[in-house]
């Protein structure tokens, strides 16, 4: 089978995960994603993975919270979303680390950018976890940063719609769908696919993104074929 990149960083929500129950991990979806991501394993990629936890905390939520500890929550809940993610990885044979922003040694590796490509050239998969250790970036930026370290050829941004659309599509019925765009066009539309960091960032690097619907099956495998799914973010 033939595959248009060799290097991914495949970019995961929290809510992905949690299904149809909108909190906590779904493991069916879990074990999904995982055999598709061995199915790319099987065929000579090195996938990269960052996880969201917004199936498990989701910022302040109105709650007057300091931000700074709000983030730190949310980095924990990238833990224990990687640490599901990778033991259903490991269940189907693929070989993962989880390597962490925050120092949590007695269950993840600490995040060292050259180990992290060390382990990619070994063909394991790489969970990373905790976003960038650091409060006020949101994952989606810790994806770029991360593709960006490790020279991963795009981003895979899985989300639960088919793509980039004008305006939200599960509110507004008669939001139009991008087939492509640049950069610069979701960051003058304030496109709300992700945050002006992580484009800003990808855009800087020249890291193409592919946004597609996480919920269809194989859609995974699509994107890296380059198959014509969801929308296709470069200069």
């Amino acid at each position: 089978m033939s595959y248009k990149f060799k290097r991914v960083l495949l970019k995961l929500s929290g809510e992905a995960l949690a299904g149809e129950k909108g909190f906590g991990i779904d493991f069916n979806i879990c074990k999904r994603i995982a055999k598709e991501i061995k199915e790319l394993k099987d065929n000579g990629l090195e996938v990269g993975i960052v996880v969201g936890g917004g199936n498990i905390w989701r910022g302040r939520a109105g709650r007057g919270m300091d931000r700074t500890t709000a983030d730190h929550m949310g980095m924990l809940a990238t833990c224990i979303n990687s640490l599901a993610l990778q033991d259903s990885l490991e269940e189907c044979g693929v070989i993962t680390r989880v390597l962490s922003a925050l120092e949590i040694k007695q269950i993840a590796e600490p995040y060292i950018r050259r180990k992290a490509v060390r382990h990619l050239e070994k063909g394991r998969a790489v969970i990373f976890s905790s976003g960038t250790g650091n409060p006020f970036f949101s994952t989606d930026t810790a994806a770029a940063l991360r593709a960006a370290e490790i020279e991963a050829e795009v981003i895979l941004l899985a989300k639960k719609v088919d793509g980039i659309y004008d305006k939200d599509p599960m509110k507004n019925y008669d939001a139009k769908k991008y087939d492509r765009l640049n950069y610069i066009d979701i960051l003058n539309k304030n496109l709300q696919v992700m945050d002006s960091t992580a484009t800003s960032l990808c855009m800087d690097n020249n890291i193409p993104i592919i946004v597609f619907n996480l919920d269809v099956e194989g859609n995974i495998l699509k994107a890296v074929k380059g198959d014509e799914i969801g929308t296709f973010v470069n200069k």
